[in-house]
């Protein structure tokens, strides 16, 4: 018999962004594109130590939809890693996507959902999933460790394979609770 404190700890323990890497990999992403976030910083650092993946750094996440869009055009698949606050900075440019028929996938790491801390991270945490889809933008969500792997993989497929847009929103409670801490 398993102990229920026992599996929660060890679901928290996941890694679940090497599983997102790794599916990532197997659907040959030679791009990954992001604004900082520290939510990502797992997955990030990861793309910066495999060679063979190129990162850019990003000042407004609306340039990752266009460097995705290049990327395919240039015969790579890209990946844009954001925050839910950083997706009505996207809302315009995701029209090139469905004008163009370009492939597209991000992942994005969600704010003002689970004992969110920041009220101004509320409003557009609420709107993500709808800003997303009222531009044709297929939503995954993603609340548990487990499926990381599976929901990437799935997602890089139906984005690549099928030329589709496709976003997927990670809980806020996988990446965790954060707060402001001072430093001295």
């Amino acid at each position: 018999m398993s102990d229920p404190a026992s599996d929660a700890a060890a679901t928290m323990a996941r890694d679940w962004p090497l599983d997102i890497y790794k599916a990532l990999k197997a659907a040959q992403v030679a791009q990954v594109c992001y604004v900082p976030d520290a939510g990502h910083s797992r997955l990030i650092n990861l793309a910066h130590e495999d060679n063979a993946i190129q990162t850019t750094v990003l000042t407004t996440e609306e340039e990752g939809v266009a460097l995705c869009a290049g990327a395919w055009l240039g015969g790579n698949r890209a990946v844009l890693l954001m925050q839910s606050s950083g997706v009505g900075n996207c809302v315009n440019m995701l029209s090139l996507l469905q004008s163009c028929r370009f492939p597209f996938l991000t992942f994005v790491t969600m704010r003002g959902e689970w004992a969110e801390f920041n009220p101004w991270q509320v409003p557009m945490g609420k709107a993500t999933p709808h800003a997303f889809e009222i531009m044709g933008v297929t939503v995954f969500r993603l609340e548990r460790p487990e499926d990381a792997g599976e929901i990437a993989s799935a997602a890089a497929a139906l984005a690549y394979e099928s030329d589709q847009p496709i976003a997927v929103l990670i809980s806020q409670r996988m990446i965790g609770r954060k707060k402001w801490t001072e430093t001295n």
